[in-house]
């Protein structure tokens, strides 16, 4: 039977009640559903609108629920339009008639939110570990090919001699940020809006703060009409999901690149891979492409769910139910890519010789400036000089390293002897030693700040229940 149906003497057409109903995405929630009831009925038996007896009833009724739910054993009825309708249905079969007192003072308005709230705060700690485990593997690919030198790229274009492990790394601090960004979605999300009612409040006297505390929530919404309209966590989140997945996807188009037959910097191992059906020979990165491919549809899950809000009344709209499958779909999506990702960077082969054969003496043009300002020049003309000395090498078909030192001095005569030590890609590297630098030293500094930073996040996670441990950094 219906929740809101007394008013109404016609049934609702058959499609409509199909277009309406969203039991079939909202179902996942039962555990939360279940949890906040559960929690509901104390607060029911403390304010003294049931009786301790009735409690229990509920409590135990609302347990035989979740163990349907757990073993696959629930039943879902034509009538179920929501999880919040489902739940009340089978209770009221389990416990009879007292199932009715648990939506006193209650609105599926404040209910939804509730559980999406508690739903997607133990999805968040589940995605806290997957990221952790990701940085995890960055940071242990990164140590074992700690001083593999590499041409760096910016425009796609050979810039400077970087360590790979300073490349690898740099996504490590990606992840970090986000997630510290996680945390603070989190904190925002732990607000509880039960109690609400519709929209104008609990008319009974229910205890906000208990109820609460009981579902593990920081404190409570603020202002009834907003509590059941905000879906401004929902959003957040969204936004996190999707510079997530613009970092995944970044990540993995840099490796697709490395990984074709022109660069072979790296190997994706075949566990990570598919074949053609057609030429035998390709091994495509597909795992990667998937990664990158989903980037799309998860940006577009945040502007759809902007658009869906932009503009709304006050109060609960029947939109609001628009919010779910997009969010069911990022938290997914993230978890499936995030230990697939953490796989591929696990098991990926690093080519140190095809990088150091890709190394041009041109990267270097640089530490060639660099030399001339150790010499007094100023840097501004410096960089005009070496400029000079790179068209000099084009015109002679050489590179910088076998220009004549004639050739040099007749740019400018700083350049001597010494200049030819410039050259050396290693040296560049190792100068390159303040914090944050791609210096050896540097790098393992960083490396070490990363690992006890994971270790931090590790023991929070351990020590933490679900809802509590999104914390990072």
């Amino acid at each position: 039977m219906a929740l809101w149906g007394g008013r109404f003497v016609t049934e609702t057409d058959e499609l409509m009640r199909c277009f309406g109903d969203s039991i079939g995405f909202d179902r996942r929630m039962y555990a939360a559903d279940v949890r906040a009831s559960v929690a509901y009925a104390a607060a029911l038996a403390r304010a003294g609108l049931i009786t301790i007896e009735e409690r229990d009833q509920l409590v135990a009724g609302l347990e035989q629920v979740r163990a349907e739910f757990d073993a696959g054993t629930f039943q879902i009825e034509p009538g179920d339009e929501d999880i919040h309708t489902a739940v009340e249905r089978r209770l009221g079969e389990l416990v009879g008639p007292v199932a009715g007192k648990l939506h006193t003072g209650r609105s599926r308005n404040d209910q939804v939110t509730t559980d999406l709230r508690l739903y997607l705060l133990d999805e968040m700690a589940s995605l806290r570990e997957a990221l952790i485990e990701l940085q995890r593997a960055i940071v242990e690919k990164a140590e074992a090919h700690l001083d593999v030198v590499m041409p760096g790229y910016t425009h796609l274009q050979q810039a400077q001699p970087l360590l790979f492990s300073h490349w690898l790394m740099s996504f490590f601090w990606k992840f970090q940020r986000d997630g510290e960004r996680l945390a603070g979605v989190a904190r925002r999300t732990r607000v509880c809006p039960l109690g609400s009612g519709a929209l104008a409040g609990h008319p009974l006297g229910i205890d906000r703060q208990a109820l609460a505390a009981e579902l593990g929530f920081a404190t409570v919404s603020e202002n009834s009409v907003d509590a059941v309209s905000d879906r401004d966590y929902a959003v957040e989140f969204l936004a996190w999901a999707a510079l997530v997945q613009v970092h995944l996807s970044c990540l993995a188009e840099e490796l697709i690149v490395w990984a074709s037959r022109e660069f072979g910097f790296v190997q994706v191992d075949e566990a990570y891979s598919t074949g053609s059906s057609l030429m035998p020979q390709k091994k495509n990165p597909d795992s990667l492409e998937l990664i990158r491919g989903k980037s799309g549809r998860m940006v577009g899950h945040l502007v759809g769910l902007l658009t869906t809000l932009k503009g709304l009344p006050s109060a609960y709209d029947k939109d609001l139910q628009e919010d779910k499958e997009a969010l069911f779909d990022a938290i997914d999506t993230l978890k499936m890519e995030l230990p697939i990702a953490a796989g591929v960077i696990r098991t990926l082969k690093v080519n140190t010789a095809r990088m150091a054969a890709a190394l041009d003496d041109a990267i270097l043009a640089t530490d060639l400036a660099d030399y001339l300002v150790r010499k007094g020049v100023p840097f501004r003309q410096s960089h005009h000089l070496v400029g000079q000395a790179v068209r000099r090498a084009e015109e002679l078909g050489v590179s910088l390293k076998e220009l004549s030192l004639a050739d040099y001095q007749e740019i400018h005569p700083s350049f001597a002897e010494d200049v030819y030590a410039v050259f050396d890609f290693r040296r560049s590297v190792e100068a390159r030693d303040t914090e944050g630098g791609t210096a050896p030293a540097a790098v393992r500094a960083q490396i070490e700040r990363a690992r006890q930073i994971s270790e931090s996040a590790n023991q929070q996670t351990t020590k933490s229940s679900p809802a509590e441990n999104i914390k990072m950094g």
